[in-house]
Protein backbone atom coordinates (compact mmCIF):
# COMPACT_ATOMS: atom_id res chain seq x y z
CA UNK A 1 0.00 0.00 0.00
CA UNK A 2 1.29 3.46 -0.89
CA UNK A 3 -0.05 6.39 1.11
CA UNK A 4 1.13 9.98 1.03
CA UNK A 5 1.32 11.24 4.58
CA UNK A 6 1.99 14.83 5.44
CA UNK A 7 3.93 15.84 8.55
CA UNK A 8 2.54 18.99 10.13
CA UNK A 9 4.62 22.15 9.99
CA UNK A 10 5.09 25.23 12.15
CA UNK A 11 2.54 27.06 10.03
CA UNK A 12 0.02 24.24 10.50
CA UNK A 13 0.39 24.12 14.26
CA UNK A 14 0.75 27.85 14.97
CA UNK A 15 -3.02 28.47 15.43
CA UNK A 16 -3.28 25.56 17.89
CA UNK A 17 -0.22 26.79 19.78
CA UNK A 18 -1.66 30.31 20.07
CA UNK A 19 -4.96 29.00 21.38
CA UNK A 20 -3.25 26.69 23.88
CA UNK A 21 -0.31 28.80 25.02
CA UNK A 22 -1.34 32.39 24.45
CA UNK A 23 -0.91 35.00 21.74
CA UNK A 24 2.05 36.65 23.43
CA UNK A 25 4.38 33.86 22.31
CA UNK A 26 5.26 32.70 18.81
CA UNK A 27 5.74 29.13 17.66
CA UNK A 28 9.25 28.92 16.18
CA UNK A 29 9.79 25.19 15.70
CA UNK A 30 8.04 21.83 15.41
CA UNK A 31 9.50 18.33 15.75
CA UNK A 32 7.49 15.18 15.16
CA UNK A 33 8.50 12.69 17.82
CA UNK A 34 8.97 9.04 16.92
CA UNK A 35 7.09 6.09 18.28
CA UNK A 36 3.41 6.78 17.73
CA UNK A 37 1.31 4.60 15.43
CA UNK A 38 -2.16 5.96 16.31
CA UNK A 39 -1.61 9.72 16.72
CA UNK A 40 0.92 12.38 15.84
CA UNK A 41 3.12 13.66 18.67
CA UNK A 42 4.82 17.01 18.03
CA UNK A 43 7.17 19.01 20.24
CA UNK A 44 6.35 22.71 19.98
CA UNK A 45 9.16 25.22 20.60
CA UNK A 46 8.25 28.84 21.31
CA UNK A 47 10.20 32.07 20.94
CA UNK A 48 11.02 32.13 24.68
CA UNK A 49 12.55 28.62 24.35
CA UNK A 50 9.69 27.04 26.32
CA UNK A 51 8.19 23.85 24.91
CA UNK A 52 4.95 21.91 24.91
CA UNK A 53 3.71 18.78 23.16
CA UNK A 54 0.81 18.56 20.71
CA UNK A 55 -1.18 15.37 20.14
CA UNK A 56 -3.01 15.13 16.82
CA UNK A 57 -5.57 12.46 15.94
CA UNK A 58 -6.17 12.21 12.20
CA UNK A 59 -6.05 9.70 9.36
CA UNK A 60 -2.62 11.01 8.35
CA UNK A 61 -1.26 10.21 11.82
CA UNK A 62 -2.85 6.77 12.31
CA UNK A 63 -0.94 3.97 10.57
CA UNK A 64 -3.53 1.32 11.40
CA UNK A 65 -6.13 2.61 8.97
CA UNK A 66 -8.99 1.21 11.00
CA UNK A 67 -12.52 2.66 11.04
CA UNK A 68 -13.69 4.62 14.06
CA UNK A 69 -13.46 2.21 17.01
CA UNK A 70 -16.39 1.42 19.26
CA UNK A 71 -15.28 2.36 22.80
CA UNK A 72 -17.74 -0.16 24.26
CA UNK A 73 -15.37 -2.84 22.95
CA UNK A 74 -12.70 -2.90 25.64
CA UNK A 75 -10.21 -4.37 23.13
CA UNK A 76 -10.93 -1.84 20.38
CA UNK A 77 -8.36 0.53 18.88
CA UNK A 78 -7.48 2.83 21.80
CA UNK A 79 -7.28 6.19 20.11
CA UNK A 80 -9.03 9.54 20.04
CA UNK A 81 -9.35 12.79 21.96
CA UNK A 82 -12.38 11.60 23.94
CA UNK A 83 -10.54 8.57 25.30
CA UNK A 84 -7.49 10.73 26.03
CA UNK A 85 -9.28 13.42 28.02
CA UNK A 86 -11.29 10.86 30.01
CA UNK A 87 -8.10 8.97 30.85
CA UNK A 88 -6.24 12.16 31.75
CA UNK A 89 -8.99 13.25 34.12
CA UNK A 90 -9.24 9.82 35.74
CA UNK A 91 -5.49 9.61 36.32
CA UNK A 92 -5.42 13.12 37.77
CA UNK A 93 -8.23 12.20 40.16
CA UNK A 94 -6.36 9.03 41.16
CA UNK A 95 -3.16 10.95 41.87
CA UNK A 96 -1.23 9.29 39.04
CA UNK A 97 1.17 11.59 37.22
CA UNK A 98 0.74 12.16 33.49
CA UNK A 99 1.67 15.21 31.38
CA UNK A 100 -0.75 17.96 32.37
CA UNK A 101 -3.39 18.85 29.81
CA UNK A 102 -3.15 22.49 28.75
CA UNK A 103 -5.68 22.58 25.94
CA UNK A 104 -8.04 20.24 24.08
CA UNK A 105 -9.91 21.00 20.85
CA UNK A 106 -12.51 18.74 19.27
CA UNK A 107 -14.00 21.54 17.15
CA UNK A 108 -11.27 21.53 14.46
CA UNK A 109 -11.14 25.32 14.82
CA UNK A 110 -7.35 25.55 14.88
CA UNK A 111 -6.43 22.38 13.00
CA UNK A 112 -8.49 20.07 10.76
CA UNK A 113 -8.22 17.29 13.35
CA UNK A 114 -8.85 16.57 17.00
CA UNK A 115 -5.90 17.89 19.00
CA UNK A 116 -4.58 18.48 22.49
CA UNK A 117 -1.59 20.29 23.96
CA UNK A 118 0.13 18.96 27.09
CA UNK A 119 3.16 19.90 29.12
CA UNK A 120 6.50 18.72 27.77
CA UNK A 121 8.34 16.44 30.18
CA UNK A 122 11.91 16.62 28.96
CA UNK A 123 13.53 14.09 31.29
CA UNK A 124 13.33 11.36 28.66
CA UNK A 125 11.67 7.99 29.03
CA UNK A 126 12.14 5.48 31.80
CA UNK A 127 13.33 3.04 29.13
CA UNK A 128 16.17 5.41 28.19
CA UNK A 129 17.06 6.05 31.82
CA UNK A 130 17.31 2.34 32.66
CA UNK A 131 19.64 1.78 29.71
CA UNK A 132 21.72 4.91 30.39
CA UNK A 133 22.32 4.46 34.10
CA UNK A 134 21.88 0.89 35.37
CA UNK A 135 23.16 1.87 38.82
CA UNK A 136 20.22 4.23 39.25
CA UNK A 137 17.71 1.57 38.13
CA UNK A 138 16.70 0.41 41.65
CA UNK A 139 15.58 3.92 42.68
CA UNK A 140 13.82 4.50 39.36
CA UNK A 141 11.98 1.19 39.63
CA UNK A 142 11.03 1.87 43.25
CA UNK A 143 9.35 5.08 42.09
CA UNK A 144 7.68 3.19 39.25
CA UNK A 145 6.39 0.60 41.72
CA UNK A 146 4.92 3.40 43.82
CA UNK A 147 3.08 4.84 40.80
CA UNK A 148 1.82 1.38 39.90
CA UNK A 149 0.54 0.77 43.43
CA UNK A 150 -1.39 4.06 43.28
CA UNK A 151 -2.83 3.23 39.86
CA UNK A 152 -3.87 -0.29 40.81
CA UNK A 153 -5.29 0.91 44.11
CA UNK A 154 -8.27 2.32 42.20
CA UNK A 155 -11.16 0.25 40.90
CA UNK A 156 -14.30 0.73 38.86
CA UNK A 157 -17.84 -0.67 39.04
CA UNK A 158 -17.56 -2.57 35.75
CA UNK A 159 -14.89 -3.60 33.27
CA UNK A 160 -14.33 -1.40 30.25
CA UNK A 161 -12.64 1.72 28.99
CA UNK A 162 -12.62 4.57 31.49
CA UNK A 163 -14.39 6.87 29.02
CA UNK A 164 -17.34 4.46 28.93
CA UNK A 165 -17.55 3.28 32.53
CA UNK A 166 -17.05 6.68 34.16
CA UNK A 167 -19.95 8.00 32.08
CA UNK A 168 -22.24 5.26 33.38
CA UNK A 169 -21.93 3.03 30.31
CA UNK A 170 -21.13 -0.64 29.98
CA UNK A 171 -18.94 -2.69 27.66
CA UNK A 172 -19.69 -5.61 25.40
CA UNK A 173 -19.31 -9.01 27.00
CA UNK A 174 -19.93 -10.44 30.42
CA UNK A 175 -16.40 -10.36 31.81
CA UNK A 176 -12.78 -9.43 31.19
CA UNK A 177 -11.77 -13.03 30.64
CA UNK A 178 -14.55 -13.55 28.07
CA UNK A 179 -13.44 -10.55 26.02
CA UNK A 180 -9.77 -11.52 26.26
CA UNK A 181 -10.62 -15.04 25.12
CA UNK A 182 -12.63 -13.75 22.17
CA UNK A 183 -9.85 -11.31 21.27
CA UNK A 184 -7.23 -14.06 21.45
CA UNK A 185 -9.21 -16.32 19.11
CA UNK A 186 -9.62 -13.44 16.67
CA UNK A 187 -5.88 -12.71 16.86
CA UNK A 188 -5.09 -16.38 16.12
CA UNK A 189 -7.18 -16.19 12.95
CA UNK A 190 -5.50 -12.94 11.90
CA UNK A 191 -2.02 -14.31 12.59
CA UNK A 192 -2.78 -17.55 10.76
CA UNK A 193 -3.79 -15.58 7.66
CA UNK A 194 -0.37 -13.86 7.62
CA UNK A 195 2.15 -16.34 9.02
CA UNK A 196 2.43 -20.03 7.97
CA UNK A 197 3.75 -21.17 11.36
CA UNK A 198 0.74 -19.63 13.08
CA UNK A 199 -1.53 -21.28 10.52
CA UNK A 200 0.08 -24.65 11.18
CA UNK A 201 -0.48 -24.27 14.92
CA UNK A 202 -3.92 -22.64 14.69
CA UNK A 203 -5.93 -25.56 16.01
CA UNK A 204 -3.54 -26.15 18.92
CA UNK A 205 -3.54 -22.46 19.80
CA UNK A 206 -7.33 -22.29 19.77
CA UNK A 207 -7.62 -25.41 21.91
CA UNK A 208 -5.10 -24.02 24.40
CA UNK A 209 -6.93 -20.71 24.64
CA UNK A 210 -10.20 -22.50 25.37
CA UNK A 211 -8.49 -24.75 27.94
CA UNK A 212 -6.88 -21.80 29.74
CA UNK A 213 -10.15 -19.85 29.72
CA UNK A 214 -11.94 -22.79 31.33
CA UNK A 215 -9.56 -22.55 34.32
CA UNK A 216 -10.45 -18.93 35.11
CA UNK A 217 -12.92 -18.42 37.93
CA UNK A 218 -15.32 -15.43 38.03
CA UNK A 219 -14.24 -12.22 39.73
CA UNK A 220 -16.00 -8.91 40.37
CA UNK A 221 -12.97 -6.63 41.02
CA UNK A 222 -12.09 -4.30 38.14
CA UNK A 223 -8.75 -2.53 38.57
CA UNK A 224 -7.63 0.68 36.90
CA UNK A 225 -4.92 -0.35 34.40
CA UNK A 226 -2.95 1.35 31.64
CA UNK A 227 -3.16 -1.63 29.29
CA UNK A 228 0.17 -1.31 27.43
CA UNK A 229 2.54 -0.25 30.16
CA UNK A 230 6.16 -0.55 29.16
CA UNK A 231 9.09 1.64 30.17
CA UNK A 232 8.73 3.48 26.84
CA UNK A 233 5.28 4.66 27.96
CA UNK A 234 6.72 6.33 31.04
CA UNK A 235 8.34 9.77 30.95
CA UNK A 236 10.38 11.26 33.76
CA UNK A 237 9.68 14.60 35.39
CA UNK A 238 12.61 16.97 36.05
CA UNK A 239 12.95 15.51 39.56
CA UNK A 240 12.96 11.93 38.23
CA UNK A 241 9.41 10.86 38.99
CA UNK A 242 7.49 8.71 36.46
CA UNK A 243 4.54 9.97 34.42
CA UNK A 244 2.35 7.83 32.16
CA UNK A 245 1.83 8.58 28.47
CA UNK A 246 -0.13 6.88 25.67
CA UNK A 247 -3.04 6.68 28.10
CA UNK A 248 -5.98 6.36 25.69
CA UNK A 249 -6.32 2.65 26.48
CA UNK A 250 -6.87 3.28 30.21
CA UNK A 251 -9.50 0.83 31.43
CA UNK A 252 -10.96 -1.08 34.35
CA UNK A 253 -9.86 -4.66 33.91
CA UNK A 254 -8.19 -7.57 35.64
CA UNK A 255 -4.86 -6.48 37.12
CA UNK A 256 -3.28 -9.56 35.51
CA UNK A 257 -3.98 -7.89 32.16
CA UNK A 258 -1.42 -5.27 33.19
CA UNK A 259 1.10 -7.64 34.71
CA UNK A 260 1.58 -9.87 31.66
CA UNK A 261 2.53 -6.74 29.71
CA UNK A 262 4.73 -5.38 32.50
CA UNK A 263 6.57 -8.71 32.67
CA UNK A 264 7.22 -8.66 28.93
CA UNK A 265 8.24 -5.02 28.62
CA UNK A 266 10.26 -4.53 31.81
CA UNK A 267 12.12 -7.84 31.54
CA UNK A 268 14.81 -8.09 34.24
CA UNK A 269 13.41 -5.01 36.00
CA UNK A 270 9.97 -6.59 36.45
CA UNK A 271 10.82 -8.05 39.87
CA UNK A 272 10.46 -4.57 41.36
CA UNK A 273 6.86 -4.43 40.09
CA UNK A 274 5.62 -7.87 41.13
CA UNK A 275 2.45 -7.90 43.18
CA UNK A 276 1.14 -10.53 45.60
CA UNK A 277 -2.07 -12.41 45.03
CA UNK A 278 -2.12 -12.50 41.24
CA UNK A 279 -4.34 -15.19 39.71
CA UNK A 280 -2.12 -17.72 37.95
CA UNK A 281 -4.96 -18.92 35.72
CA UNK A 282 -5.55 -15.40 34.44
CA UNK A 283 -1.82 -14.83 33.96
CA UNK A 284 -1.61 -17.92 31.76
CA UNK A 285 -4.62 -16.96 29.64
CA UNK A 286 -3.72 -13.30 29.33
CA UNK A 287 -0.08 -14.10 28.66
CA UNK A 288 -0.88 -16.31 25.67
CA UNK A 289 -3.47 -13.81 24.44
CA UNK A 290 -0.91 -10.99 24.62
CA UNK A 291 1.72 -12.94 22.68
CA UNK A 292 -0.76 -13.84 19.94
CA UNK A 293 -1.94 -10.23 19.75
CA UNK A 294 1.67 -9.12 19.36
CA UNK A 295 1.95 -11.40 16.34
CA UNK A 296 -1.25 -10.42 14.56
CA UNK A 297 -1.02 -6.70 15.37
CA UNK A 298 2.46 -5.98 14.00
CA UNK A 299 1.91 -8.18 10.93
CA UNK A 300 -1.30 -6.29 10.20
CA UNK A 301 0.38 -2.91 10.73
CA UNK A 302 3.16 -3.54 8.21
CA UNK A 303 0.64 -4.35 5.48
CA UNK A 304 0.27 -0.58 5.28
CA UNK A 305 2.94 2.09 5.04
CA UNK A 306 4.32 2.01 8.57
CA UNK A 307 7.86 3.37 8.23
CA UNK A 308 9.64 0.89 10.51
CA UNK A 309 8.52 -2.57 9.34
CA UNK A 310 11.66 -4.40 10.44
CA UNK A 311 11.00 -3.58 14.08
CA UNK A 312 7.42 -4.81 13.76
CA UNK A 313 8.62 -8.06 12.20
CA UNK A 314 11.02 -8.53 15.14
CA UNK A 315 8.16 -8.06 17.62
CA UNK A 316 5.97 -10.52 15.73
CA UNK A 317 8.77 -13.08 15.49
CA UNK A 318 9.63 -12.88 19.19
CA UNK A 319 6.02 -13.24 20.28
CA UNK A 320 5.27 -16.07 17.87
CA UNK A 321 8.21 -17.93 19.38
CA UNK A 322 6.86 -17.26 22.87
CA UNK A 323 3.35 -18.43 21.95
CA UNK A 324 4.58 -21.64 20.35
CA UNK A 325 6.87 -22.27 23.34
CA UNK A 326 3.86 -21.99 25.64
CA UNK A 327 2.14 -24.63 23.55
CA UNK A 328 5.10 -26.99 23.93
CA UNK A 329 5.29 -26.45 27.68
CA UNK A 330 1.55 -27.14 28.01
CA UNK A 331 1.71 -30.42 26.08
Amino acid sequence: MTTTRRTLTTADLAPLARAALGRSRTLTGVERLRGGTKKGVYRLTLDDDSTAVAYVWSADEDYWGRPDPDPRDVLSHGTGLGLFTAAHDRLAAAGVRTPRLRYADSTHTHLPADAAVVEDLTGGSLEEALARDPEAAPEAMERMAGLLATLHGHTGPRFGKVAVVDNGGSSYGASCEQRVTEGALRAVAEAAAREPRAAAARRELEEEIHALAAEVRPRDRHTLVHGELGADHVLLTPDGHPALIDIEGLMYSDVEHEHVFLRLRFGPHYDALRAPGLDEARLRLYGLAMHIGLVSGPLTLIEGDFPHPDRMREIAEHNLHQALSLLKSAS
